[in-house]
């Protein structure tokens, strides 16, 4: 009986401490349950366009229905902060500093990725379409980018050949061909020696017509009709696609067939187009983002290349000019303007 009653208090003391203890932990988790659940800081992303809003407006919307399949809804749980240098590439510096002087989390760069890096070694940058990012300095391999660069490539094997393939498969009588570039891109070097090889395998003489300001166009087409080239092809580059309504003048005036290195150009009345799938390489650098949002580091992201190409004829333009688009080709297409 003794036994008992001294044993009580020392039960009490040990059932209150229990209480107490418990009542601890659940205040505990209660309060970081409930930090968990405030809502955080809304994600910037700054995004870094070489050319004009109106022809990268397909390619943004890509983006952002990207960004809606991860569950991002722009102005809700993210961001974003767009700059556009309206094809002046000297402007992608000032434009990636003023990003980076916004602090935002995040940089897309469509166009601009070597301007990105050299604002800034510690924000995570994604560029949506590079060039060659190997070659030009932007990331040590594709397999491992390094740094705080990743992103998708258009690096693909003979794309500016296949575009001189088709070409030729279009229209046989063609035998010169005027490729027109901006020699101070980044990238120039290596299209140019891509299409001199394919060139002389298909046995076209191809005539290099260089433009490096809006001032040089004028002399550029005259070089064209000058030297009597039958048929056009361009380069992939913000200047070229800033000013492709003056490009579409000529071609047309000059009833020339020209093939461009995306759709857009096509859209607005250029007459074939063959390029990667630009939608679903922007479409897939939302995925990028999302991952690096949750924690993942650029460097250590692979580089994708592209899996999708299209080829897009414009067959109002070819009635319009006169060219006639043989069968084979038209049921190559893969979009078809009537």
């Amino acid at each position: 009986m003794d036994e008992t009653i001294k044993g009580q208090p020392h039960h009490r003391i040990t059932c209150r401490f229990a209480a107490i203890f418990l009542l601890a932990t659940s205040v505990v988790a209660w309060f970081h349950s409930a930090e968990a659940q405030q809502p955080g800081k809304v994600p910037r992303i700054g995004f870094l366009v070489a050319s004009s809003a109106s022809f990268y407006s397909n390619r943004i919307e890509a983006f952002r229905r990207g960004l809606r399949e991860l569950g991002y809804v722009e102005g809700k749980n993210i961001a974003i902060e767009y700059r556009y240098a309206e094809g002046k590439e000297d402007r992608l510096r000032e434009l990636a500093a003023e990003l980076v002087r916004l602090k935002v989390d995040i940089i897309v760069a469509a166009a601009g990725a070597a301007a990105a890096k050299d604002a800034t070694k510690t924000i995570p940058i994604v560029f949506a379409a590079a060039g060659d990012p190997v070659a030009s300095g932007i990331v040590a391999s594709l397999a491992r980018p390094g740094g705080n660069v990743t992103g998708l490539t258009i690096l693909a094997p003979q794309l500016t050949g296949k575009r001189l393939e088709l070409l030729k498969e279009t229209f046989p009588r063609v035998t010169r061909v005027a490729f027109l570039r901006n020699p101070s891109g980044i990238n120039s070097p290596i299209l140019w020696k891509e299409a001199e090889a394919a060139s002389q395998s298909l046995g076209l003489q191809l005539q290099s017509i260089e433009v490096r300001s809006l001032d040089d166009f004028e002399s550029a087409f005259e070089s064209v009709k000058r030297e009597g080239s039958h048929a056009l092809i361009t380069s992939p580059n913000p200047l070229i696609n800033a000013h492709r309504a003056r490009i579409l003048e000529f071609v047309a005036k000059n009833r020339l067939p020209a093939i461009f290195p995306g759709p857009e150009i096509v859209d607005a009345g250029g007459l074939m187009s063959y390029s990667p799938d630009y939608s679903e390489m922007f479409r897939r650098a939302a995925l990028f983002v999302h991952k690096i949002l949750n924690g993942a580091k650029p460097g250590d992201l692979p580089v994708e290349q592209p899996t999708k190409f299209e080829f897009v004829i414009n067959l109002k333009t070819a009635k319009q000019i006169g060219l006639t688009i043989p069968p084979n080709v038209l049921a190559r297409a893969d979009r078809v303007i009537r």
